[in-house]
C-alpha cells in the first residue's frame, strides 16, 4: 500500500486510461465525472458539484468549503462520508489526484439538504440532465464512441448521417434516423422546407470535401438543411468530425470552442460562415486517434444544447 492509497474501510477507484470520463456543465461550471464500470455507474467530483453551486471560481475555497460541508452533514445524521468514493480527478495543474466522489443518489441528497437555496437550480439540472432523452442520448453517444462503429460508416453521406441519429436516438424518439417529412422552425429560423429537403440533402451530399473549407460548407448547409426533427447538432458534430478525420487526418477539440460563441457564429453561419470557420480553425487537432479528445467532443456538443 502506498501512501496514497485508502485503509481497508474506504473503496479507491484507480484511474484507468480506458475509463469513460464526462465533463458536464452548469452555469458554465465544470462538473467532472467517471464511469465506474463494475458498479455501472458515475461518480461526481464533489468539490465541482461545490464550485457549481457556490458559482465559484476559486478551487481551494470549494474545496475547503466541501471539507466543511461534508463534516457538517455528519453532524445532522446525514452520512455522505461513508458513500462516498475516491477517485484520481485531473486538477487544475494536469496532474492526477484523489478527490472525493458521489454517485447519483448521493449528488442529489447533498442538494436537498444544502445550507441555502442555491442548490435548487443545480438539482433540477442534474436530475433533468440525468433522466432526460438528453441524458440517455449521451450516455448512447459515449456507447457509440466505445464501440468502433463509427469507423464502419462511410463519412459525409447522408446515410452515415441517418446512422448516427438512429443509434443516439434509438429508443429515445420514434423518428430516429429518419429525414423529416414536416417543415421545421427554431428561434426565428426556417430550416429547409419538406418538400425540397430530399433534394437539398442529395445536393449537399455531393458537396466536395477536400479541403477545410469545402467541409465546413458541407456543414454549414448541412445545418442550414436540419434533416431531423430534432438532434441535428449532435449527430451533424460527430459526422463533420468523421469527414475531417478521413480527409484530413484531422478532428474538432470542441473543448475549445465557447458554448455562446459557437452559438452566434451558427446562426451567422446562415449567410456568412467566416466566423464559424474561424473557430473551427483555431481548435482543429491531429490527436484524431485520442479517446479523450472525442470524449470530451461529446461532452461539449451536448452542452451546446443545454439550456444551462
Amino acid at each position: 500500500m502506498t501512501k496514497e492509497e485508502p485503509e481497508d474501510s474506504t473503496v479507491y477507484l484507480r484511474y484507468r486510461g480506458k475509463s469513460k470520463k464526462s465533463i458536464r456543465f452548469f452555469n458554465d461550471r465544470e462538473v467532472r465525472a467517471v464511469w465506474d464500470e463494475e458498479h455501472s455507474k458515475w461518480w461526481f467530483s464533489a468539490t465541482d458539484i461545490v464550485r457549481a453551486i457556490n458559482d465559484e471560481e476559486d478551487y481551494k475555497k470549494c474545496r475547503n468549503y466541501w471539507k466543511y460541508l461534508k463534516g457538517k452533514l455528519a453532524k445532522d445524521g446525514i452520512q455522505l462520508v461513508s458513500v462516498t468514493n475516491h477517485f484520481k480527478f485531473e486538477a487544475p495543474d494536469g496532474k492526477q489526484r484523489y478527490a472525493d466522489a458521489l454517485d447519483s443518489d448521493c449528488v442529489r441528497t447533498l442538494a436537498e439538504n444544502y445550507p441555502n437555496n442555491r442548490a435548487n437550480s443545480f438539482l433540477n439540472w442534474f436530475t433533468y440532465s440525468e433522466n432526460s432523452i438528453d441524458g440517455q442520448s449521451k450516455k448512447k453517444a459515449y456507447t457509440l464512441v466505445e464501440s468502433g462503429l463509427l469507423d464502419s460508416m462511410e463519412p459525409g453521406t447522408i446515410k452515415c448521417l441517418q446512422q448516427i441519429h438512429a443509434y443516439l436516438f434509438g429508443g429515445l424518439y420514434d423518428f430516429a434516423g429518419q429525414i423529416r417529412t414536416k417543415t421545421i422552425w427554431k428561434d426565428g429560423t426556417l430550416f429547409c422546407r419538406a418538400e425540397y429537403l430530399e433534394k437539398n440533402l442529395k445536393q449537399i451530399e455531393a458537396m466536395p470535401e477536400t479541403t477545410f473549407n469545402e467541409i465546413v460548407n458541407k456543414y454549414v448547409e448541412m445545418n442550414v438543411a436540419h434533416p431531423f426533427m430534432e438532434g441535428n447538432g449532435r449527430s451533424t458534430r460527430i459526422w463533420l468530425d468523421l469527414i475531417f478525420k478521413k480527409r484530413l487526418k484531422l478532428c474538432v477539440d470542441w473543448s475549445k470552442i465557447d458554448k455562446k460563441t459557437y452559438l452566434s457564429a451558427m446562426r451567422q453561419s446562415t449567410t456568412d460562415s467566416t466566423n464559424i470557420k474561424t473557430l473551427l480553425q483555431g481548435a482543429m487537432t491531429d490527436r484524431i486517434d485520442d479517446r479523450k479528445i472525442f470524449m470530451k467532443g461529446i461532452d461539449y456538443s451536448y452542452y451546446y444544447e443545454s439550456e444551462v
